[in-house]
C-alpha cells in the first residue's frame, strides 16, 4: 500500500510548493529566465539523486536507453511552467487556476486513454465528465 501512496502524496505536496512559487515568481522577471535557475536546480537535484539512490550508477548507459518522450516531456515541462507562470501573472487565483487545468486535463485523458491506450469508456467516466464540466461551470460563476 505505502508503493502506491507516496508517489501521489510526493506529487500532491510538489504541486502545493510548485504552486506557490509559480504565483511567487517576481513580476518584473521574465519567466523563461526565471525557468532557467529552475531547471538548473531539477537538473543537479536529479543528477545527485540518480547516484545517491542506485548504486553502481552509469548515467551514460541509462541516456543509451532514451526514446522520443523525454526530449518532448522537456518541452511539455517548459509549455507547463511557462503557462502556470503566465496564467498567474494574468490574474488567475492559485485556488481555480489549477483546478480548471485539471479539470479539462482529466475529461481530455479520458478520451486519450480510450483512444491510445484502448482503456474503457465507462458510463461512470461519461458521468464523472459531466461532474467536471459542471463543477467548472460552478468554479467560474462570479
Amino acid at each position: 500500500m505505502y508503493n502506491y501512496i507516496w508517489p501521489i502524496a510526493l506529487v500532491v505536496l510538489s504541486n502545493v510548493f510548485y504552486q506557490i512559487c509559480a504565483k511567487s515568481v517576481p513580476e518584473g522577471i521574465n519567466p523563461l529566465a526565471s525557468l532557467t535557475v529552475s531547471y538548473i536546480i531539477g537538473a543537479v537535484v536529479s543528477f545527485v539523486l540518480y547516484y545517491v539512490l542506485n548504486e553502481n550508477a552509469n548515467i551514460f548507459h541509462e541516456y543509451s536507453k532514451l526514446n522520443w518522450a523525454p526530449f518532448i516531456m522537456g518541452f511539455a515541462i517548459v509549455g507547463l511552467e511557462v503557462g502556470y507562470i503566465y496564467a498567474y501573472k494574468a490574474g488567475w487565483p492559485v485556488s481555480t487556476a489549477q483546478i480548471v487545468q485539471a479539470t479539462v486535463l482529466a475529461v481530455i485523458l479520458i478520451f486519450v486513454g480510450y483512444t491510445l491506450y484502448h482503456e474503457a469508456l465507462t458510463w461512470n467516466k461519461v458521468v464523472g465528465i459531466i461532474v467536471c464540466l459542471s463543477g467548472l461551470t460552478l468554479i467560474n460563476i462570479k
